[in-house]
């Protein structure tokens, strides 16, 4: 089955192949990654609900953490203003402040005005300072409530063992001000005391703020949950629901809304979405409660809204795709029938496409390489040809190079016996010379054979001309044995006895010394007329032509070094050795003509 399906895929077109790919790509993906959504979407709206629980009950700390702290602020104050303090300290010494009655007063009623003041901005707080003997300073009537009474309440003893800036928070209580009682039958205090400098205790301050102030910030922030303020034992300390202060909270609950925590919990039938955190300043907590359906309602609904849409994108984009992908591969199926039509034989099919992309330009190189392919079967028939006519020439031109020897032998032994030795001289170099290049299978050679050679040639060109030429050679020992092609001096020295030295006397000198890497330096030199600027630069330019590849060198016909040669010379080396070999001329009327070749190592040269 699995056989049958994969050879019914690979017989199909690329443009199949490309949309069953993008549409299996596309729909495995996207049909696992919906279903994996849909599977996760309860984890999901749970981490979100539990999420949104806790931000909501972090702006609920912040308000009670700020109504916390101003009574704190409000004890500090007081706890080290050393003006109040130095008052506090002499009253309850039972010492005078005045002498005369109306600055006592005076100076009485300005420590009522600063505790005023302290509560004139914000919520509103009630400061008690009371010295231990008696005495008390209030921001409210004594008639709503006697500070005395304070000492009979169960957590004042407990105010004896704080230290320093130490705090006692009282948890949730009935109301004591009169004035308070029927709208506000609870309130949180919190107490400091007031030390002489050897730790003894002369007075407390106690500031108390309605507990209907701490659940209006929970009506305030958060509505639809259930907000409470616990203490350390899971005691309810502030409630909306009145009836539920002072009660313990449920265990479940309690351990749910941990410091930091969230937890859903299942209580009966009921799950609820538990948040909780704690309050800096004690070991109470805040704790928001809610039935987990209601939590996670909305957040639900907002999934299912995704769902759908993602599942209406998904059919919309895929449709999208194939629309795509068939207007992509369209010059593909256009350029799989030019080259159907190729592989018959037509080779004047162009496919015409045409463009920026991978697709144009492909289209372009394919037409380019019919082009070119028509443009070398050409070439290839044209070389051909010449080819097999220059093999007609090459079988008309071969002699039986023995049968040459014996001859030229016999007639150099002929001239030898009849007293024409010059003749039996010139006939023994030609001899020699047709030797060393007829029977000779190989290209290239060692650069002492190429010394060789020129030896003989110049041997020859002596016997030639009345006034003989003089050859120097100073070739590294290490230089001998360094591949060249056959007779590539043999232009440059015919050039140096013709137009060099006018085939007078002279001297050619032929230096070759070896460089690190394995390149050669090779100079050939004559004592001759040389060139002026003009003819020098005619010659450096036909040998940089040639080097080029741009035309064929071309011999001048000058007096002097005519270049004859010369670009053919470099054309062989080029083919040999590359870019690596260099040619220069340097040359000046009267002073003669030197060719400089650089010559580098095999390795340097590619392979030809």
């Amino acid at each position: 089955m699995l056989g049958r399906l994969r050879k019914q895929l690979l017989s199909q077109s690329i443009r199949n192949k490309l949309l069953l790919t993008a549409i299996a790509c596309v729909l495995l993906p996207t049909a696992i990654t919906l279903l994996t959504y849909n599977a996760l979407t309860q984890e999901a709206v749970q981490r979100q609900a539990v999420s949104n629980a806790q931000d909501s009950l972090q702006l609920v700390n912040g308000s009670v953490t700020g109504l916390f702290k101003s009574m704190l602020n409000i004890a500090n104050y007081i706890q080290v203003n050393a003006d109040m303090n130095s008052y506090f300290k002499i009253v309850n010494a039972g010492g005078e402040l005045s002498a005369k009655p109306y600055e006592a007063f005076i100076r009485e009623n300005n420590i009522l005005e600063q505790l005023e003041n302290l509560t004139v901005i914000g919520d509103k707080s009630y400061v008690t300072v009371l010295l231990t003997n008696g005495k008390s300073y209030t921001n409210y009537s004594t008639s709503d409530y006697n500070p005395a009474d304070l000492k009979r309440e169960p957590w004042f003893g407990e105010l004896d063992k704080l230290r320093g800036f130490q705090s006692y928070w009282v948890a949730t209580r009935p109301t004591v001000f009169s004035m308070e009682k029927l709208d506000n039958p609870y309130q949180i205090s919190v107490a400091r005391t007031l030390r002489l400098e050897n730790g003894e205790i002369y007075g407390y301050i106690i500031v108390t703020v309605m507990e209907n102030q701490v659940n209006a910030i929970f009506d305030q922030l958060i509505a639809g949950q259930e907000v409470m303020l616990i203490d350390g034992s899971g005691r309810i300390l502030s409630h909306k629901d009145r009836t539920r202060i002072g009660q313990e909270l449920d265990l479940r609950l309690r351990e749910a809304g941990a410091p930091l925590g969230s937890q859903v919990v299942r209580t009966g039938e009921e799950r609820y979405l538990v948040a909780g955190q704690s309050i800096s300043f004690n070991d109470w907590r805040l704790l928001s409660v809610q039935p987990y359906k209601q939590a996670a309602a909305n957040i639900s609904s907002l999934f299912k809204r995704v769902f759908l849409f993602q599942l209406v994108s998904f059919f919309f984009f895929l449709m999208l795709l194939i629309a795509l992908l068939r207007a992509f591969t369209k010059p593909l199926v256009k350029l799989g029938r030019v080259t159907a039509a190729v592989q018959q034989g037509n080779l004047d099919v162009r496919s015409g496409i045409r463009g920026q992309d991978e697709i144009g330009r492909l289209g372009l190189l394919f037409d380019q390489m019919l082009d070119r392919v028509k443009q070398m079967l050409v070439e290839v028939s044209e070389t051909q040809a010449r080819k097999r006519r220059a093999e007609l020439r090459m079988l008309q031109a071969q002699i039986n190079p023995h049968f040459l020897f014996n001859v030229l032998n016999s007639i150099r032994m002929k001239a030898m016996r009849g007293g024409d030795r010059d003749s039996a001289k010139m006939i023994g170099s030609l001899s020699r010379l047709l030797r060393m290049t007829i029977t000779s299978e190989k290209d290239d050679i060692h650069l002492h054979e190429e010394m060789d050679l020129i030896t003989c040639y110049v041997e020859l060109m002596n016997l030639r001309q009345k006034e003989e030429v003089m050859l120097r050679l100073d070739i590294a020992s290490e230089a001998f044995m360094l591949q060249v092609p056959r007779f590539f001096l043999q232009p440059i020295v015919e050039n140096a006895i013709i137009h060099g030295l006018g085939q007078r006397k002279g001297t050619i000198a032929i230096h070759a010394e070896m460089h690190d890497g394995g390149a050669i330096e090779l100079s050939v030199a004559d004592d001759g007329e040389g060139m002026n600027e003009e003819e020098l630069g005619r010659l450096r330019n036909s040998i940089q032509v040639q080097s080029d590849g741009t035309m064929r060198g071309r011999e001048g016909q000058h007096k002097g070094f005519s270049g004859i040669g010369l670009p053919n010379v470099m054309e062989r080396m080029r083919m040999v050795f590359g870019d690596g070999f260099r040619m220069d001329v340097q040359s000046e009327p009267g002073k003669g003509t030197e060719i400089r070749m650089r010559i580098p190592a095999k390795e340097e040269a590619p392979d030809v």
